[in-house]
């Protein structure tokens, strides 16, 4: 305490005048000292009660209200993993073009077990091999055993829910899981694809996209900003079903290893329909990634396509001013290249218009015709069509399926090619093709999402005079050509056939196996679709022997898939008033 006397000097002097006492002065100063000191103290020591009141009050009335909320929520199990990232089971749903439901969620649960709370083991083990025949209760009992946490099943149904709740052990735990859920099952199951389980929690599991669309939108699907916006597809699911049914018949009329169908608008390469068999039921998908019904053949498969090259040799020897519509072309055969020959399946005159050439599809005349038109050039315009690369469709296993070029591109792989052999193509790269050729000449690309942007005038790979005399062409093979059993009445359809001897694995080509291709455009005045049709090592009997023909096998096939998908797309027929058509093949099942 620092003292303060009364000096200087004249402090005590002036003191003493006035009769003041000046040692009293300053016990009286040092008590007024005290004094205030003692007051900044008290006033200390309340300031620090206050705070520390307001703390515990702020303590207690925290624990106060967490107690209620613990009171009023659920019941919840204890996590058993942890994470640092909080795990989010919502994924949008996948609609097609009319907004019907391909996928969504369902809630369901997952079992895990708890070895801490079980109390009879070896009763739990037998009680789960019951309720799932494929556990093993010997082998279930001695991984409880072990004390460790582990999952049983990641998605149960209620039944068994109740049935494992029944066993009656604490040790059974179960937690909410979603489900992805396909309600058209098999007649989607290449484009969907798969959603299988990402991140584990108790009270959450992650949805992942492992295959088809639901793989490649997967950050679209899981965005928490659009979970609740549908992901609207292309797809109309009506005309899906309708090929799947008509191709499903097809394999069992005709004995075939597989099919392939496709549908795709013309003006914008929106596919409404794309079918693959054998397929699979999404909601149960085989697990062996070898399994063949998960080969996708219209957007996977690269095969031969025969003769439905031949409308694209005709427009190359049309765009390069080689011939016009009724230009006649040496057809004479066989026509001889080296060590090979290439001829026709049938006797042809020596000479046929270009129309003819497609109408009685005649190997030599488009063999000579690519020729003239060189080799070039035939490159030039199948990279415009998009020959040479993968398609763009969503579906990251059509990003595998590259075109097989020749390694050599001679004039005898022109000549082949020109008639579809010698280059190998998805029937999803011939569908792009047939859409580009036939719409008015403007490229259109394989799309999965509804409403695209249309294609304009940069993207035109051929005149439109080409594309309408293609389209004439096309209809004179439907009307008198290889393709009349693909003839509906009122559809005005124009195609073409094409069937390619299989490869076979020791090299050369089968000769009693083949793929047999329909590309068609309806209706040609106005052509609003694009639909391919592929039948793999299929045959037929009539008038005592066995056709392979993609006519006699893949055009009636052709004929009842636009016979069920027009009227489902909205498409009426149209009143007779030109020849009678060829009478329609048999109708599918429904």
């Amino acid at each position: 305490m620092t003292r303060r006397p009364l000096r200087p000097l004249a402090g005590i002097i002036g003191a003493r005048s006035r009769g003041e006492d000046p040692a009293r002065i300053e016990a009286h100063r040092k008590a007024e000292r005290l004094h205030a000191e003692r007051a900044q103290e008290r006033r200390r020591a309340q300031w620090r009660l206050t705070l520390m009141g307001a703390f515990f009050i702020c303590a207690f009335g925290t624990a106060t209200a967490r107690m209620a909320v613990v009171a009023n929520s659920d019941p919840e199990e204890p996590s058993a993993i942890s994470s640092s990232v909080p795990v989010s089971a919502d994924r949008a749903d996948i609609v097609d073009r009319r907004g019907r439901v391909l996928a969504t969620n369902l809630p369901t649960w997952a079992l895990y077990v708890q070895p801490n709370l079980m109390v009879d083991p070896r009763a739990a083990a037998r009680g789960l091999s019951k309720v799932f025949p494929d556990i093993d209760a010997a082998a279930m009992e001695e991984r409880i055993r072990r004390g460790r946490f582990f999952w049983v099943k990641q998605s149960i149904s209620p039944e068994e829910r109740q049935r494992v709740h029944d066993i009656g052990e604490p040790g059974l735990q179960f937690a909410p899981r979603e489900t992805r859920l396909y309600p058209a099952g098999r007649s989607v199951a290449h484009i969907i694809g798969a959603a299988g389980f990402g991140q584990l929690e108790v009270y959450a599991a992650e949805l992942v996209g492992t295959a088809g669309v639901e793989r490649w939108f997967d950050t679209r699907l899981r965005d928490p900003a659009k979970t609740g916006v549908p992901l609207e597809l292309s797809i109309d699911l009506a005309a899906q079903v309708a090929m799947h049914d008509v191709l499903e018949d097809a394999m069992e009329r005709y004995t075939a290893k597989g099919a392939a169908g496709i549908v795709m608008d013309v003006h914008t390469g929106e596919i409404i329909s794309m079918v693959s068999l054998p397929d699979f039921d999404p909601n149960h998908r085989p697990q062996d990634p070898s399994d063949p019904r998960l080969f996708n053949r219209a957007a996977q498969g690269v095969y031969e396509l025969g003769s439905t090259f031949k409308v694209i040799n005709n427009a190359l020897a049309m765009e390069r001013g080689i011939a016009r519509p009724d230009t006649l072309v040496n057809t004479s055969g066989p026509l001889l290249w080296g060590r090979f020959k290439i001829s026709d399946m049938h006797n042809m005159p020596k000479q046929l218009s270009l129309t003819d050439v497609l109408v009685h599809s005649s190997n030599t005349g488009s063999a000579r015709l690519a020729v003239m038109a060189g080799t070039k050039a035939q490159q030039d315009l199948l990279k415009r069509l998009g020959f040479f690369e993968p398609t763009s469709i969503q579906l990251g296993e059509a990003a595998q399926a590259k075109p097989l070029l020749p390694g050599r591109w001679s004039e005898l792989s022109t000549m082949t090619i020109s008639y579809g052999h010698g280059l190998a193509a998805t029937p999803l790269h011939l569908a792009a093709a047939y859409a580009t050729l036939t719409n008015g000449g403007l490229k259109v690309n394989p799309t999965l999402l509804h409403d695209p942007q249309a294609p304009t005038e940069a993207d035109r790979v051929v005149s439109e005079e080409t594309s309408l005399h293609l389209r004439e062409m096309m209809r004179a093979v439907v009307e008198r050509g290889t393709g009349k059993n693909a003839a509906v009445p009122g559809y005005m359809i124009g195609g073409k056939t094409g069937t390619a001897d299989k490869p076979q694995p020791t090299g050369g080509y089968s000769h009693n196996k083949v793929m047999a291709t329909f590309a068609a455009v309806f209706p040609t005045s106005a052509p609003k679709y694009v639909v391919i049709v592929t039948l793999d090592e299929a045959s037929t009997q009539a008038y005592g022997r066995t056709w392979r023909t993609a006519g006699w096998t893949a055009a009636p096939t052709m004929a009842n898939a636009i016979r069920r998908i027009a009227p489902v797309l909205g498409m009426r027929p149209l009143p007779k008033t030109g020849p009678q058509e060829a009478p329609p093949p048999l109708l599918v099942r429904n």
